[in-house]
């Protein structure tokens, strides 16, 4: 399957590509086809490596088929939604594919979230099944009542164990540690064990494989879009098969057998498409890292000597830091990317300098993407970098820039709002058509173009620059957090008047979040009242996204036509930043 040109697009990149080529074949297959053509392949290649447990590709295969078999046999059809609640952990990579395998949808979503934001996602999504761990069991009971709608029946729900992964001497460890903080289910409990699903594919002989095409839906992904409202963004078979084949091609040194740290998450597109469904389509190895931390990192790297490191700026301030990386040999490294969030030009340097005196032969890569096109759509080359810049475009990805509300593009060099399109491009919002029709736009050259709510420009040799974004959003270690949902959410509150949250810059998470709150009348502005609304937001926000600190006002500030003036409140707390850093 080949992209179509379009010759009246500006194509300035295409001199710096070097030997990669300006368009590509991609496989017309589903995401489970393309993985198990690279399983026949390379059958006894280790397809992924799980605290110690290395699993070959016959056997992932072979894994997947049954969990496809047990799907048929519990009432999974093609086209239903599938909620997969994992970290990255091998149950995840089984589900994901057998989900793909039987034609339905794969509904990803952060196990950390809060109940609140899991019964979002089961009722926008539609979901009828939902599979994650046995520690996340008292959250889904929690609100399993409450979407026991007409189309969602939430006694389906599959409990996987991170011990049922392990060999034994690691489960028996494992058991002693972590094992022992998890809450009890009760031995009734309306849920299927991993173990007893599985067994039920066993016994089911009848057809499991659905027909599907490489254009149909397969996963869903979570994402703010234009206006910072989380929508489920529609991504197809072809848009993963197609990021695949556009990786491997501005990859050219990457070799069956080559090992990714694979610590972005599954439930991510930089981690599910890049991290995972790449490498696994071309012979990869993934070292499975399913909750991140900068030493079991660093540990990991080593041990494994990875070929491939995939991460946000901040895992690589982090690695700067840590003792056990002061005399490590990076000689290994093929491939260090960063994305999720800018890349400052000192904290480049800095790492690539670092790089160099760890024996690496290689430099950061720095890109850019968003959910609606998977992830990645713009990288740095590999033989040639300018500094601030993200990139120039894949194959068969066109960038632009336009003055904003419009498609007026702009002249070289002049800023505007970052227009993208190629085939990695979502087919729309789920439940959203409004909001798909303002991000995906038909332009005067006949292609639909993501207009992506970003800031940016393009030089004249076609390199990007990203600025700012022009939607409102906090990035925390890699993380998009949206001001109005938390607002939402406090506001909601009995004892909430108003509210406004606002992204702090921090040094290691870049942006830390902070609310602003404004009583009820008669409401006191105690530190009783603070540990209310924190407990409050504990219960309704992911961890990730919770307020380090919650500063109550009288009044907040606003602008001329009334709204809260959100950008007055950070210029105060970048003013106590500097004031802070001047006294020290």
């Amino acid at each position: 399957m080949n992209a179509k040109r379009s010759f009246q697009v500006k194509t300035p990149w295409l001199a710096f590509r070097g030997d990669v080529p300006a368009q590509l074949d991609y496989p017309d297959c589903t995401l489970y086809e393309a993985v198990e053509r690279c399983a026949q392949k390379y059958p006894d290649y280790p397809a992924y490596v799980f605290m110690g447990r290395k699993t070959s590709y016959r056997i992932m295969v072979q894994e997947i088929n049954l969990c496809a078999r047990a799907l048929k046999a519990i009432g999974v059809r093609a086209g239903d939604r599938v909620t997969v609640a994992l970290p990255n952990c091998p149950q995840a990579v089984t589900a994901f594919y057998a989900i793909n395998l039987v034609g339905a949808v794969a509904n990803m979503i952060h196990p950390l979230s809060s109940e609140k934001e899991i019964e979002f996602y089961l009722k926008e999504s539609g979901s009828l099944f939902a599979i994650t761990l046995d520690q996340f069991y008292h959250k889904f009971e929690a609100i399993r009542h409450n979407v026991n709608l007409d189309n969602i029946i939430l006694d389906n729900i599959i409990l996987a164990s991170i011990k049922d992964a392990l060999s034994q001497p690691i489960k028996a460890g494992y058991m002693l540690t972590e094992g022992r903080k998890m809450e009890k289910i009760p031995k009734d409990a309306p849920v299927l064990r991993w173990n007893e699903f599985m067994r039920r594919g066993r016994t089911y002989h009848w057809k499991y494989k659905a027909e599907k095409q490489a254009e149909d839906v397969a996963v869903i992904l979570y994402s703010g879009g234009t206006t910072g409202i989380t929508k489920g963004i529609l991504l197809t078979n072809l848009n993963f098969n197609a990021l695949g084949a556009q990786v491997l091609a501005t990859n050219p040194m990457f070799r069956p057998g080559d090992k990714m740290l694979a610590v972005m998450p599954v439930f991510h597109g930089f981690g599910l498409g890049i991290s995972i469904h790449t490498m696994l389509m071309y012979a990869g190895c993934c070292i499975l890292v399913p909750r991140f931390t900068a030493d079991s990192y660093a540990k990991l790297l080593l041990k494994y000597r990875c070929n491939f490191i995939a991460g946000v700026p901040t895992l690589y301030e982090a690695l700067l830091r840590l003792p056990a990386m002061k005399n490590a040999d990076l000689s290994c490294l093929k491939g260090v990317f960063s994305g999720g969030d800018s890349l400052s030009v000192e904290l480049k340097k800095r790492f690539d300098k670092f790089l160099l005196d760890h024996g690496a032969v290689v430099q950061v890569r720095e890109g850019y993407g968003l959910t609606e096109c998977v992830t990645a759509s713009c990288l740095t080359p590999y033989q040639t970098a300018k500094e601030g810049s993200i990139g120039i475009p894949f194959p068969d990805t066109y960038y632009k820039i336009v003055k904003p509300g419009t498609h007026k593009e702009l002249p070289y060099g002049q800023e505007g709002e970052i227009c993208l399109s190629g085939p990695t491009v979502m087919k729309g919002y789920l439940n959203h058509p409004e909001e798909t029709e303002q991000t995906l736009q038909e332009h005067e050259d006949g292609l639909t173009w993501v207009h992506t709510g970003d800031l940016g420009a393009m030089d004249q040799d076609g390199f990007v620059y990203f600025k700012q974004r022009i939607k409102r959003m906090i990035v925390t270690s890699g993380y998009n957090v949206y001001p109005s949902q938390l607002e939402n959410v406090f506001d909601a509150h009995e004892l909430v008047q108003m509210s406004c949250v606002i992204g702090v810059p921090d040094a290691l998470k870049i942006q830390k979040v902070k609310a602003f709150i404004m009583l009820k009348p008669g409401v006191v502005a105690s530190q009783e009242t603070k540990d209310e609304l924190m407990a409050y937001a504990r219960k309704h926000i992911a961890k990730y996204a919770l307020p380090y600190d919650i500063e109550f006002r009288a009044e907040l500030p606003k602008t001329l036509v009334g709204k809260v003036a959100y950008r007055e409140l950070e210029e105060e707390e970048l003013g106590k930043l500097a004031a802070a850093g001047a006294a020290k």
